[in-house]
């Protein structure tokens, strides 16, 4: 009997995770991604918790640390950008605003691509346009290359899937009516290495972040009723922008005269909520499956954790039926406990006038003050549920990578 062969949609962080626990276990294994290459933009992001022991099974912790942004805590700074409350970077796998491993996304995803065992096939450069569940196989038709068969296709894209709308057209995405738009830009003396975070009335953000490649990341996030803006073509998001946060200080100027030349991305914010993970033989797995947003903290965790519990069960059920259900019975609660945001997110994070502001830094300089911290006020009210889930125990081959040799 050959080889059950699966077909995953998406090369950015579950994907090749998936890929990698599921070659490891036998499977033929095949990625297709409709960007010519991998990724390499995107922002900082944490591995924290039960993710954290992820990585330690693949045996990359150590790649990843060396990858690492170097960010040392995180910084509120009040109207003229001076340092009111700062949080050092966390000492443990679970806790603090800025994780004790802090990664730009695609150099998370290039690690993961880099780690995947010989024979994993990527097809960059081409999607998915149909998906025909035949029962015993599922026949996709891509937009390159021919026409071919699997026993088991997985969508592992983001939010707004395009696979996914073929076999679950009517998803309930829930916006959070916050916008963000992410760039890269010089760094420069007024730059440090904390995470440092900028209120502006009317539910205005600024954020800049540090990297490992000589550069710092920017953030501009505000929230509005109005929809769609995603769907605007860049130059009017440009002027969007600029008038948005044409009165706001500290840093944003220079930020918002490199949308001239740095590349960015501008994305409306929000939560997918799915009755179901599976139809047939196709599956979803990371943001596709439950998309939590930035604000949960949990998107690398949910990425990892799930592609390694979906290898797990696929490996090891005696069917795709029963491993989908598996799968998302383990998953759920893990799920669940990262879409809870708390009564009044994202809006007490985004104050609209002054006042509120004053009420928000109140807030952040008593939890990092002596008191707070001992009694780990930011964790308390900050720290995602990272590590509320039991892996499986699931080594193919049958040895532990990190306790190898």
């Amino acid at each position: 009997m050959s080889a059950p062969s699966i077909l995953i949609s998406g090369a950015s962080i579950a994907g090749p995770a998936l890929a990698y626990w599921l070659r490891a276990a036998g499977w033929r294994t095949t990625v297709v991604e409709r960007f010519d290459g991998l990724r390499e933009a995107g922002h900082n992001i944490d591995v924290r918790g039960a993710a954290r022991e992820v990585v330690r099974r693949m045996g990359i912790e150590d790649t990843l640390f060396a990858s690492a942004t170097g960010e040392q805590g995180t910084e509120f700074l009040d109207a003229g950008g001076r340092s009111i409350a700062v949080f050092p970077r966390a000492t443990s796998e679970t806790g603090g605003a800025t994780a004790e491993l802090e990664i730009l996304r695609g150099e998370l995803s290039r690690v993961i691509h880099e780690a995947t065992p010989p024979g994993t096939e990527y097809l960059f450069g081409d999607s998915i346009t149909d998906l025909d569940d035949r029962g015993d196989r599922v026949e996709v038709t891509f937009r390159e290359g021919p026409r071919r068969s699997f026993d088991v296709v997985v969508v592992a894209e983001g939010l707004t899937s395009r696979t996914r709308s073929l076999v679950m057209p009517r998803a309930d995405i829930r916006h959070l009516g916050l916008y963000m738009a992410f760039l890269t830009i010089p760094r420069t003396d007024e730059d440090n290495d904390f995470w440092r975070w900028f209120h502006a009335p009317g539910q205005r953000q600024v954020i800049t972040r540090p990297d490992n490649l000589g550069t710092t990341r920017a953030l501009l996030a505000f929230m509005t009723n109005l929809r769609g803006l995603e769907n605007l073509d860049q130059r009017a998001q440009t002027e969007l922008l600029r008038r948005t946060f044409a009165d706001v200080g500290w840093a944003t100027p220079r930020i918002l005269d490199a949308l001239d030349d740095a590349p960015y991305h501008f994305d409306a914010i929000g939560q997918v909520r799915l009755p179901t993970w599976s139809r047939g033989r196709v599956g979803l797995v990371g943001d596709a499956a439950h998309c939590a947003s930035p604000l949960s903290g949990m998107g690398t965790s949910l990425a990892l954790v799930g592609a390694y519990v979906l290898a797990a069960e696929l490996a090891t059920a005696p069917d795709h039926t029963r491993a989908f259900a598996r799968y998302e019975h383990r998953m759920r609660p893990y799920v669940e406990g990262a879409q809870d945001l708390g009564p009044g997110t994202p809006r007490l994070a985004f104050p609209r006038t002054r006042t509120g502001i004053r009420v928000l830094h109140t807030a952040v300089k008593a939890a990092a003050s002596a008191p707070g911290r001992r009694l780990a006020m930011l964790d308390r009210f900050a720290a995602p549920p990272a590590d509320k889930i039991e892996l499986p125990d699931f080594f193919p081959g049958g040895t532990h990578p990190a306790k190898a040799g």
